[in-house]
């Protein structure tokens, strides 16, 4: 009799702390994703883009996107001999297939002198250069792109540097695919060949929320990948930190030649698509595709 109830007890005890140890397992976890946003998303790799998209699902994507704002500091790029390019934007598309509406600002150095300009555009169109907004190093940029109407493909882009109180906003007619949301900080093509990017420090986008089927939130709310950028010898050209608070993240400058910020990826974005001629002549945005390595 001793002997059940001792082994009984041990029993019991065995399980009590299962119990606790799964308990606390899934209490850790739940805090860390209460911090972080969200639990870990997909990585996916690519040669011109860095960043988060935002998808209905992964594997059958519905066009079920309909809205998506970011905000960020417009950084200082440096002057350099070599031309240089970066731009930073939010769009909905791109990511599945050609479509793509998007907003945002461009911050390059040609012939030793910095640029900075804000700017839409809609594939397969050009991109349009915003002049009513002029923008500088350090202003505070708010961008939103959303579907005013599903029935006419009606869709609202606005712009709006807080720091110089200067806005835009105009309606388009535009079919989407409706398939993907974007944060992206990219190197843009240069007359038909990947530029070199900007050296702009570090861009942290905030407030980067989205619409899907209905339901407002942020990225980490929704499905989500990150996107690192590689150059063609697999070398990390940028660092993209975790989500924060679901919705805040930043994109940090990586020095290659100290060998930092070694990431590898478990997806792969290859180059694929057409490149379309932007509103400068050496400044070209393209759909991304992406597939499984």
């Amino acid at each position: 009799m001793t002997h059940t109830r001792s082994r009984a007890r041990i029993l019991y005890l065995i399980g009590l702390w299962i119990v606790l140890f799964a308990f606390s397992s899934y209490t850790i976890l739940s805090l860390i994703r209460l911090y972080t946003g969200s639990s870990t998303g997909q990585n996916l790799s690519s040669q011109d883009w860095a960043g988060y998209v935002v998808t209905s699902d992964f594997t059958r994507p519905s066009p079920l996107v309909t809205a998506v704002s970011g905000s960020w500091i417009i950084p200082e790029v440096t002057s350099t001999p070599q031309d240089t390019f970066s731009a930073i934007w939010v769009g909905i598309g791109g990511l599945f297939d050609g479509t793509l509406i998007q907003a945002g600002t461009e911050q390059d150095s040609v012939r030793g002198q910095t640029i900075y300009s804000a700017w839409y555009e809609l594939l397969p169109g050009d991109s349009t250069r915003i002049s009513k907004v002029k923008v500088s190093p350090g202003d505070l940029m708010i961008v939103a792109i959303s579907l005013r109407n599903s029935t006419s493909n009606q869709w609202l882009i606005e712009v709006r540097d807080i720091t110089a109180g200067q806005s835009f906003s105009s309606s388009f007619f535009y079919r989407s695919s409706l398939l993907s949301a974007d944060w992206i900080v990219e190197r843009p093509k240069v007359d038909s060949t990947t530029s070199t990017l900007a050296y702009f420090n570090v861009i942290s986008f905030t407030a980067s929320n989205v619409a899907v089927d209905g339901s407002n939130g942020g990225i980490g709310d929704f499905p989500f990948a990150r996107i690192t950028m590689y150059n063609r010898a697999n070398q990390p050209l940028v660092n993209v930190l975790p989500l924060s608070q679901k919705s805040t993240f930043s994109v940090v400058y990586a020095v290659i030649s100290q060998g930092v910020f070694r990431v590898q990826p478990q997806l792969y974005v290859p180059e694929l698509g057409t490149p379309h001629r932007g509103f400068q002549r050496f400044r070209y945005l393209r759909a991304l595709a992406f597939s499984r390595a």
